[in-house]
């Protein structure tokens, strides 16, 4: 075999098997995203979130979260967490709030958002973070399976870690509209179709379980959407009649047919843009 053919077989190998990435910098930056076709983890100069004081009707989500997240950051032991419920009630919002909050404590703590289609790749992420010093929570936001889906084999080598076991830096928060992590329609029928209805819907249902905490997230009530958008206007300085706020806000959501706390930010930023505030 010549020397120019073994050269390309060594190109094609090479493009087929990339050399592993160098861990990069994790101290010019808290935050990170994690991206593939490369495999990099790129630092987030500017997370969005917002304070951890505007976020109303989770308080015992959140003191549950900060407690475990701040047990984590000291090097104490910690639970993985799936944050599950009502759309728009404040799970991503409250993962990065506390993110902020502990660093603002002083505690070194990063963040790494892991895309859900990015799954597969989880193994070389975890190869990346375990060779550091720092702790890192890894956050997976709206995290579902449908019935075919095979992405959530790859989520067991961040809950239970395999044979090496899940790196002592690292904690997995995921959010998720779903308890189970896959619809309620195709549990059921994948027990009522199967041979053994137990053991055909057991590995995926019990994927939830393997976190140590559950946290639900509910629709909020009248009075919590009203106080979300009054936190909103003093943390950002519009002023407004209470009667005023009162009526436009609820005939807001009723156009919407929701109450949410992503409501109460629409409506909030359609309220400053009329009273010409800047965010």
């Amino acid at each position: 075999m010549s020397a120019d053919t073994l050269a390309r077989i060594a190109a094609a190998l090479e493009r087929l098997a990339p050399a592993p990435q160098p861990a990069p910098d994790f101290s010019v930056a808290d935050a990170f995203a994690w991206h593939t076709d490369p495999d990099r983890l790129e630092p987030v100069a500017r997370v969005a979130r917002v304070d951890l004081s505007l976020l109303v009707g989770v308080n015992r989500a959140r003191d549950t979260l900060l407690d475990n997240t701040r047990h984590f950051a000291r090097g104490l032991p910690a639970n993985n967490a799936l944050l599950w419920g009502a759309r728009g009630m404040g799970k991503s919002s409250l993962v990065k709030a506390i993110h902020a909050a502990v660093l603002a404590e002083g505690l070194p703590l990063k963040i790494v958002e892991l895309a859900r289609e990015d799954l597969p790749s989880v193994q070389r992420l975890l190869a990346l973070l375990r060779g550091s010093d720092a702790r890192f929570i890894l956050f997976c936001d709206d995290l579902s399976f449908s019935h075919d889906d095979q992405h959530y084999k790859s989520l067991k080598a961040v809950l239970d870690g395999g044979i090496e076991g899940r790196p002592d830096n690292v904690l997995l928060y995921a959010t998720s509209n779903r308890r189970h992590l896959m619809p309620r329609d195709m549990i059921e029928n994948e027990r009522s179709t199967a041979i053994n209805p137990s053991e055909a819907v057991e590995e995926k249902v019990s994927l939830s379980d393997r976190f140590g905490l559950w946290l639900g997230f509910h629709p909020c009530s009248q009075d919590d959407y009203l106080d979300m958008i009054r936190g909103y206007c003093a943390a950002y300085g519009v002023t407004t009649s209470e009667d005023r706020l009162r009526a436009e806000a609820i005939e807001w959501q009723a156009t919407r047919g929701a109450r949410s706390g992503r409501v109460a930010w629409q409506f909030f930023c359609d309220l400053a843009a009329r009273e010409g505030i800047r965010l």
